[in-house]
């Protein structure tokens, strides 16, 4: 076991000896001593000592005083600090422990005390240095939950789907969460008497399949591929694995399950109360906001069809054809190629009739 670093700073010589060969006599310990607390400063800045043990009452720089500097230290501050004095005044002991003591031993003491009080300080260093890296282990930046989630994507397996293709089917059992590398993907929902209700369209980007996974139940809808469609396939074991070691990826997951259930909402209102060119904006607008940030970005490309277009906006193609010719009219959209450009979103979002 590799031996910590203590470093004792007093002025009296028989303490600072006997201290010393009373630590290196269990084997565990590498002593370092100063005589007064200026030396005892040099030496901890240099060293970084595990532990210091440092008298009060010191000429030329006093305990509190090298108490003060080291917290002030960013490399120092951190280091378990265990008063030695022959003073037992409540006011002594409350001064100490108020600029950030972790132990007070009183002089005289003997081996026992000595060293209980050290692998006490140690004990609970060990709790805190523990708790930080498991906090740390729990915290991760954007960046760094977009960098595993990617890293999960490029080991999974690639599947190319072909248009009409079915991904899943309602009442299967989840074996992979689905993330749209490239294409287009619908889901939906059948009636018995055969009739489909669009519920969403899915674009390069977004994860399928989560919910039902998250949940531990059989898929409730239906999903295709609206034309051809490159998907990676994230196994279950895979993701569980991920969500489990990184608890925040599971967060990510339920704040996109939030999004989504206020998303449907919203759509449904829209199929209650507003006019088609209303539906067909806002469903310009839902592709857009998954496209791109568009609290930054007004103008922007999108990659949807005609027949994505009325997934979402739950009409009929010919209406979606008619209704994209006004908006281009309208100078608010331009067709390029198999993408549209939206001109201005808070122009779409203004559409009402």
């Amino acid at each position: 076991m590799e031996k910590k670093t203590i470093l004792i700073i007093e002025d009296n010589t028989d303490i600072r000896e006997g201290t010393t060969e009373i630590l290196e006599l269990t084997g565990r310990y590498h002593v370092l001593a100063a005589e007064n607390g200026r030396d005892g400063v040099d030496l901890a800045t240099t060293h970084l000592p595990d532990l210091i043990l440092c008298d009060i009452m010191m000429p030329e720089l006093d305990g509190y005083g090298v108490l003060y500097i080291l917290s002030k230290n960013e490399e120092t501050a951190h280091i378990p600090f265990i008063f030695l004095t022959a003073k037992v005044e409540r006011s002594d002991m409350r001064k100490a422990m108020e600029l950030g003591a972790d132990d007070y031993l009183t002089k005289p003491f003997d081996d026992v005390e000595l060293l209980n009080a050290i692998d006490v300080r140690f004990k609970k260093r060990g709790q805190i240095g523990e708790a930080i890296t498991i906090k740390n282990s729990l915290y991760l930046s954007p960046e760094e939950q977009d960098f595993l989630l990617k890293e999960l994507i490029e080991k999974s397996r690639v599947k190319v789907f072909k248009k009409k293709q079915s991904i899943y089917e309602e009442g299967d059992i989840p074996v992979f969460v689905y993330f749209v590398l490239s294409g287009q993907v619908r889901s939906f929902l059948c009636y018995n008497d055969g009739r489909e209700l669009s519920t969403d369209i899915h674009i390069a980007g977004t994860y399928i399949g989560y919910e039902a996974m998250l949940l531990n139940e059989n898929y409730s809808d239906n999903v295709e591929a609206i034309e051809k469609s490159e998907i990676a396939l994230i196994s279950k074991e895979d993701f569980f694995e991920l969500i489990y070691r990184k608890p925040l990826i599971a967060g990510k997951f339920i704040q996109l399950l939030s999004g989504n259930i206020r998303e449907k909402e919203e759509q449904l209102l829209g199929f209650a109360y507003d006019t088609v060119r209303k539906r067909i904006a806002n469903a310009l607008i839902s592709v857009a906001e998954k496209t791109v940030n568009t609290a930054i970005e007004d103008e922007c490309v999108i990659q949807i069809s005609r027949e994505g277009i009325a997934t979402i906006a739950g009409t009929a193609n010919e209406t979606i054809s008619r209704v994209l010719a006004d908006f281009r009219e309208e100078n608010l959209i331009a067709k390029e190629k198999s993408a549209i450009r939206i001109f201005s979103v808070k122009k779409l979002r203004k559409v009402k009739q």
